[in-house]
């Protein structure tokens, strides 16, 4: 095949992935009107619940007073039984049970509407947080499909191997159709079916509300476990998608979560030693070193049968530098094949070496068979960085 039918094909490959690109930014920016459509209502709802607790609170002060003045007048009238008769005693025994009663009910009400608007204020700061999320990964997409398609021909000029790049280009949008349908699957198996119960068993409650409201208030504790499980698995979808973390804490922070979670859930121990402050890193950087990293650990698990692995990341003068290695069965680094067995390797040494090579960084790999894996590779700082 021709230089020119494969830049072709490239070309087209860059062109996909643009297209692919844009319509993720339109479903992004979907997603971000629906939840500011919910925001408001939410916010609207709240304002609602506020008043109801402003009154509701009166109404308990005001009970307070008069359940109070009933007590004293029981305690007068039953001193003075030779003042006052046996149904006077009786009525008012009568009435300051009655506004004890009411009393009780007023504070429950009041109780449950505080639980309200405080679940709402909560729903709020995190419709908040997920719109300004939105719209910052919005910004960051359009960025980077204006650079893509300003820089594409120039791209195109640049590589140096033509096989490698289609085949990574092939390897990008299946990926991004797998994690597309991965997304879809675990919503539609998780928060969409847990939606729908949490409907129907909200529509139960309402009309037990009347009928029997023993039963409803037990279909109401089961509808808030539903909704924390929903809860639950909406934020693992998000973090599997991009890492809260890596904007709120840092790389560190999200680094160490990792590991923990990952050494729970595998029998192999992961030490990392982290070196020089990495706090301010560029997010940019920041993620990649992230998905690298994860994308090691991942390859450990899979096919190193290690027991051990360390992982060293070094904020140096002008670059970041990470070594991960591991006490595994190897492998023999003279057979050019391994990066591309997309069967046994996925993405793999292929897509942490382009992450990094596109970032101007590089990539060694140093291992033999019986003796271990060591990965290692550094990211240089952009100008501005360098001044920080």
């Amino acid at each position: 095949m021709s230089d020119s039918l494969n830049i072709k094909r490239i070309n087209d490959v860059f062109h996909q992935t643009i297209n692919a690109i844009e319509t993720g930014r339109e479903e992004i920016i979907d997603i971000s009107e629906n939840i500011k459509k919910e925001y408001t209502r939410i916010e609207e709802e709240l304002s609602d619940i506020k008043k109801l607790v402003d009154n509701t609170t009166k109404e308990v002060d005001f009970a307070e007073i008069e359940e109070r003045k009933a007590r004293f007048k029981l305690a007068t009238v039953s001193k003075n039984f030779d003042i006052y008769s046996e149904q006077d005693i009786k009525d008012a025994y009568e009435e300051a049970n009655d506004l004890r009663i009411k009393l009780i009910l007023l504070r429950e009400k009041e109780r449950t509407l505080l639980e309200r608007r405080y679940e709402y204020e909560l729903r709020l700061k995190a419709n908040l947080d997920i719109m300004k999320k939105a719209d910052n990964v919005n910004k960051k997409i359009g960025v980077a499909v204006k650079y893509l398609q300003e820089n594409t021909d120039q791209i195109l000029l640049t590589i140096d191997d033509l096989g490698k790049r289609q085949y990574l280009g092939i390897k990008i949008i299946e990926g991004q159709e797998e994690e597309r349908e991965r997304v879809a699957r675990d919503i539609h198996d998780g928060p969409a079916q847990s939606m729908a119960n949490i409907l129907i068993k909200a529509e139960l409650c309402e009309k037990l509300q009347d009928l029997d409201k023993e039963r409803a208030k037990v279909e109401l504790g089961n509808l808030k476990t539903i909704v924390r499980e929903t809860l639950k698995d909406v934020r693992k979808i998000i973090y599997d998608l991009r890492p809260m973390s890596l904007d709120d804490l840092g790389l560190k922070p999200t680094l160490e979560r990792y590991i923990y979670n990952y050494m729970k859930e595998n029998s192999i121990i992961v030490k990392l030693n982290v070196i020089g402050d990495i706090s301010d890193v560029n997010s940019t950087i920041g993620v990649a070193v992230f998905r690298v990293i994860q994308e090691a650990l991942a390859n450990v698990k899979k096919h190193s049968q290690a027991s051990i692995c360390s992982i060293m990341v070094e904020k140096a003068k002008s670059r970041l530098n990470v070594i991960i290695s591991d006490n595994g069965v190897g492998f023999d680094c003279d057979n050019k094949h391994i990066e591309y067995e997309p069967k046994k390797n996925g993405f793999g040494l292929i897509s942490m070496r382009e992450r990094i090579e596109l970032l101007d960084g590089e990539l060694q790999i140093k291992s033999s068979p019986g003796k271990g894996t060591k990965l290692y590779f550094y990211i240089p700082f952009v100008e501005e960085e360098l001044y920080v």
